[in-house]
């Protein structure tokens, strides 16, 4: 029954363009609309990475909920985590619409909203209200694009949100904002964790305790640059890293038209890149530094090979565009179903499995 609504929700949005239809699902959430998706737990899903219990693997990316506006009503369709944002200091509309487009025949989206959000006291103030609630809630924090110095709006983030960040995960590889992405040089990203982490510190005094601040990279990234974020990342107090954010290529798709529009490339034609990418990252920073995998997961099979490519945890997004409400707790259970095949007493030991295999694989 629960199947039959996600896929008609689904299918029903698509009347109307995707920004107007990623607000109605917000709306949707909202009021109840959608149904709690209830996931029997399964022990050998859940793990500890970064200090944090995840009861399953399988995240919410940011953009979805920029606001912080349905954290809770996301959880319940089955998720193990969620992420809001990405927030900036200030709201900022973003980039002239239309910027968000379909591509239906390779069930990808390309965006270029331009980090549009209401701002860090509006996602306070709604996270503030969670009280004590229970579940995983990381908070995603960027740069405005009018920004004179762009770390420190990192730093605000860290201040503003420590209280109430399950983790932080901060975000220089959207391809959106011009110039975000040049933070990844690594004289850049030097700079930025030094400075970040540094905040995280005074914080986790003040408060009693350290969250844990995950790096968000790009795709789209040349070896030598791979080389420098793997060498920063294991060279600051960094407890893990995100692989990946959109992509700018666009090989191999079928609606060469709407390809043409600028910006980023999520859903299904995002997986191989995004995975041969996570492979190579595993690869340089080793066993210990936690990895999300993120990129056109959009099954369970998709999900445990980012596991297998050298992801901890995995977080998926626009694949749910095409795919409905539904799809966490089919993935979640799907995963189970796979363990069961795989006979295995935990999903980590599938971990590494296909880690040559993908980290070998052209981009």
């Amino acid at each position: 029954m629960i199947g039959r609504l996600s896929s008609f929700a689904s299918r029903s949005l698509f009347v109307f363009d995707p920004e107007k239809a990623h607000g109605v699902s917000i709306s949707a959430l909202k009021s109840g609309l959608l149904p709690a998706c209830s996931v029997r737990p399964d022990p050998r899903l859940s793990q500890t990475i970064a200090g944090i219990r995840f009861a399953n693997p399988l995240g919410l990316a940011a953009g979805y909920d920029k606001n912080a506006e349905v954290p809770d009503a996301v959880l319940q369709l089955g998720f193990g985590f969620t992420e809001v944002g990405t927030v900036t200091p200030k709201p900022q509309a973003g980039n002239d619409k239309p910027r968000i487009f379909r591509l239906v025949e390779d069930r990808g989206v390309i965006n270029r909203l331009g980090f549009n959000n209401e701002g860090h006291d509006a996602a306070f103030a709604r996270l503030s209200g969670r009280g004590a609630a229970p579940g995983i809630v990381g908070v995603n924090i960027g740069a405005n694009k009018d920004a004179v110095d762009r770390v420190a709006d990192y730093v605000a983030g860290i201040r503003r949100f420590y209280a109430l960040a399950t983790y932080f995960t901060v975000n220089i590889s959207s391809p959106n904002t011009p110039g975000l992405r040049d933070l990844q040089a690594r004289d850049s990203l030097k700079a930025l964790l030094d400075a970040v982490l540094a905040a995280r510190a005074e914080e986790a005094l003040r408060h009693g305790r350290s969250v844990p601040v995950f790096l968000k990279i790009a795709p789209d990234l040349t070896e030598e640059g791979l080389d420098d974020i793997a060498a920063e990342a294991l060279a600051h107090d960094l407890d893990g890293l995100i692989v990946s954010n959109t992509t700018l290529v666009r090989d191999g798709l079928k609606d060469q038209v709407t390809a043409k529009e600028a910006g980023g490339l999520s859903g299904a034609p995002l997986f191989a890149r995004s995975t041969a990418v996570l492979a190579r990252v595993r690869k340089r920073v080793g066993p210990d530094l936690p990895i999300i995998g993120v990129g056109g997961v959009s099954s369970a099979a998709d999900a445990l090979e980012k596991i297998r490519a050298g992801a901890d945890l995995v977080q998926l997004y626009s694949c749910m565009v095409y795919e409905g409400p539904g799809l966490p707790s089919s993935i979640v259970r799907g995963l189970s179903t796979l363990l069961d095949r795989e006979n295995v007493t935990s999903i980590r030991q599938l971990r590494d499995t296909r880690l040559d295999h993908w980290a070998a694989a052209k981009l």
